[in-house]
């Protein structure tokens, strides 16, 4: 599977060091060449004697060595390689990446390198939902580096569980093959539409109805589907989260802006209608800012309905996609409304999850789904954001074959 193909392996300093000597062990088993830099940190957990029986060279962890250096090493290291690999991928090191550090060897490599970079994120669950490590991950997702994970699950240095697990390295060595041995992609030759975020309904010129939708597991859907080789439409509402690489993305502001972008992409073989879309919208948006009149009693705002895009969809009759998929965000009797939007909308599935306020799923990483079809209703534990879109791609790809 990885025959010939040469993986550079960087161990970050975190407890999940250990798991990287598996994977070297995976790699290497599946035909490739392992070369290794460790941290001074990733010392401190397993040693260099170890990755270099294990990968059976010699394994990198001074920027100024006296033989590695005289004829650049670093250079030739960041080059010499068709994949660097960072597993485990601590917070610190991905903050020294999105920052442009070269500090030492490991960092000095992945400024330098033009080649495509995998992180295995592995930290604690504070860490990793911290806004800083998210603004990291989020700048380098925008330059052009892939993840694999976290997971959800136990930490082994405190005991605490969420998300932050390093994925096991049977799954990081199953991506490292996916993206140096694409195989032809399920969804090749499929044309997919989807919706992410939320649509800004205007007041006036600076006033907006709105909700908090912050388009990331719609995003992540369409990064997931692309990656299944489908050509994919994205029409995404107002977010901060960047465009998914090898996606067609249509930004829009309001439920019109975005039914309008989701019916000039038709046709399409599954449309997947992520996007949180404001039910009203002011029936008479103010030219001017509405001001304050003195009187102490708020201006009358008179609310109309905005069009249903999912069951514009669903109802199309001739152009209605082959697959239609929409999303109910609900916080009470989350499948009885489910049930009742399936029918309603002219859905095949409906993607139901509980967006309550303790669950922390409006903006957060990590989503509990269940998939509601005539079939029945299917539970997914709690998964990363992305893992979901994964497995929702897999499930769109296996409907559409």
């Amino acid at each position: 599977m990885l025959t010939d193909k040469r993986i550079l392996l960087i161990i970050g300093g975190g407890i999940a060091a250990y798991k990287s000597l598996d994977l070297i062990r995976r790699l290497r088993e599946r035909g490739a060449a392992v070369r290794v830099i460790m941290t001074a940190g990733a010392q401190e957990f397993i040693t260099p004697l170890a990755a270099g029986a294990l990968s059976a060279d010699r394994v990198y962890t001074d920027l100024f060595d006296r033989e590695a250096e005289q004829d650049v090493g670093h250079i030739r290291l960041a080059r010499e390689a068709d994949l660097v690999l960072v597993a485990p991928a601590t917070a610190d090191l991905m903050a020294k990446m999105a920052a442009g550090l070269a500090g030492d060897l490991a960092t000095a490599v992945l400024l330098a390198t033009r080649l495509p970079v995998l992180l295995a994120p592995a930290m604690n669950p504070a860490m990793w939902s911290h806004p800083a490590t998210q603004r990291n991950v989020a700048r380098l997702a925008a330059d052009g580096i892939a993840f694999v994970g976290p997971e959800r699950g136990e930490m082994a240095e405190s005991g605490e569980a969420g998300v932050g697990r390093m994925s096991e390295p049977l799954a990081i060595a199953e991506r490292v093959a996916a993206m140096l041995v694409p195989a032809p992609g399920p969804l090749a030759g499929r044309h997919v539409v989807i919706t992410s975020g939320p649509t800004h309904e205007p007041i006036d010129p600076v006033r907006y109805i709105a909700n908090r939708s912050s388009g990331k597991q719609g995003h992540a859907i369409a990064a997931a589907l692309a990656a299944l080789g489908a050509r994919v439409t994205l029409v995404s509402g107002p977010v901060t989260v960047p465009d998914p690489k090898g996606v067609t993305t249509v930004h829009v502001e309001t439920a019109r802006q975005m039914l309008a972008a989701v019916e000039a992409a038709l046709p399409a073989d599954a449309a997947v209608m992520a996007a949180a879309v404001a039910d009203w919208r002011v029936a008479a948006e103010g030219a001017e800012k509405i001001k304050k009149d003195g009187s102490g009693r708020p201006p009358a705002l008179a609310l109309t309905e905005n069009p249903d895009i999912l069951a514009t969809v669903g109802h199309l009759g001739d152009r209605r996609p082959r697959l239609v998929v929409g999303f109910a965000a609900e916080t009470e009797n989350l499948i009885a409304n489910a049930q009742a939007k399936l029918a309603r909308k002219g859905a095949d599935w409906i993607v139901a999850n509980d967006v309550s306020p303790e669950t922390g799923v409006m903006g957060g990483d990590a989503n509990t789904v269940r998939i509601v079809s005539a079939a029945g209703v299917e539970d997914w534990p709690t998964l990363d954001k992305g893992e979901v879109a994964r497995r929702l791609a897999a499930r769109i790809a296996a409907a559409l074959a």
